[in-house]
């Protein structure tokens, strides 16, 4: 009797780890990286190697704790960078205001080869925020409108070369309306769809279905109206189920309409815990293996965490970053203000 009972134990306690009942009642964060810089683009590799695009051109590898930098400018122009990407051999950083310069750098798992100027724009409104793969051939970046729709480039080679869409083929944008490069977290993307996500005027998410070909436009109860309100960060845990996360920059604790989720693909949209939990937030994670249930949200003040969809939350942490990325059901990498911390939840 005494072993059945041990089996039963055992196998209880498979199943919750199976259903992804875990809940997080802390987390232990432990500095990677210390610099005078402001990194809001990270792409971990593994618990102990973490990429990193950062302002005054600086874009590096975190590998247990070594430091390995490069200083990117362009002509005599000190960039500043809040996209990152990566493939299977090369990391792509992508800068945010005219000029835009994307860069290919070439990595065979233990250091970079060459590196490559793959796309490059000049122009009045030319801002880019966010950027994200499909595939190993197919990525995607957005960035403010200059036409009148959003500034989504597309690559169907491996990033060798991008091309800008047209806005004859996306949906307009209201004047106002724009993105915010806060974490390089403005695109989800599950399967063939990506979501986009915008803010100021109007705090709306845009899909396409089919790898950027076909365009529609959703709105959502997300604050809206101020330059400094909207969304701020988009996750999907299936094609049917989103978060999205942001609230007003210039009032961090205003915790209504701040946050919420779908079950329909992003066509309709739910206000979560409105007026309850945590307030402004630049990116927001689901917690993997916890089957949409887990949801992690961070920015400058604090790290918050959710074992209900958003639903209730549970304050972590009022240590503040720009950006989170998880590299499995327990650990990630958060940066923020001149620093990279690695993030044990428990």
């Amino acid at each position: 009797m005494r072993y059945l009972l041990l089996l039963l134990l055992i196998i209880s306690f498979a199943s919750c780890n199976i259903n992804g009942s875990r809940e997080f009642t802390s987390v232990e964060i432990t500095p990677v990286f210390r610099d005078s810089l402001s990194i809001r683009a990270i792409a971990p590799v593994d618990p102990a190697r973490v990429w990193f695009a950062a302002n005054t051109g600086r874009v590096g590898l975190i590998d247990s704790l070594t430091p390995k930098l490069a200083n990117i400018k362009y002509e005599e122009t000190v960039l500043a960078f809040r996209s990152i990407a990566t493939s299977r051999n090369s990391v792509f950083v992508l800068s945010i205001a005219s000029p835009a310069v994307l860069y290919k750098i070439g990595y065979d798992g233990e250091s970079a080869s060459n590196i490559e100027k793959v796309y490059f724009e000049e122009g009045e409104n030319v801002f880019y925020d966010s950027m994200a793969f499909w595939n190993e051939k197919e990525g995607i970046a957005m960035g403010d409108p200059t036409d009148g729709c959003l500034s989504v480039i597309i690559t169907r080679d491996g990033g060798n070369k991008w091309t800008k869409l047209s806005c004859s083929s996306l949906p307009e944008t209201e004047k106002g309306e724009a993105a915010f490069a806060a974490s390089n977290s403005n695109i989800a993307i599950v399967g063939d769809h990506a979501w986009l996500v915008s803010g100021g005027k109007r705090a709306r998410v845009f899909h396409t279905p089919d790898k950027g070909k076909t365009w529609e436009v959703f709105n959502t109860p997300i604050i809206q109206g101020k330059a400094m309100t909207g969304i701020y960060s988009v996750d999907f845990h299936d094609e049917n189920h989103g978060i999205v996360f942001g609230g007003n920059w210039e009032d961090k604790a205003y915790n209504e309409g701040n946050k919420a989720i779908t079950s329909d693909g992003g066509r309709t949209w739910k206000l979560i815990s409105n007026g309850a939990g945590p307030g402004y937030r630049s990116s927001v994670r689901y917690v993997p293996g916890s089957e949409g249930k887990g949801v992690v949200a961070v920015g400058s003040p604090g790290i918050s965490y959710s074992p209900d969809r958003g639903e209730s939350w549970v304050e972590l942490s009022s240590d503040g970053f720009y950006a989170i990325e998880f590299v499995n059901d327990s650990i990630a990498f958060a940066s923020g203000q001149n620093k990279i911390s690695r993030l044990i939840f428990k």
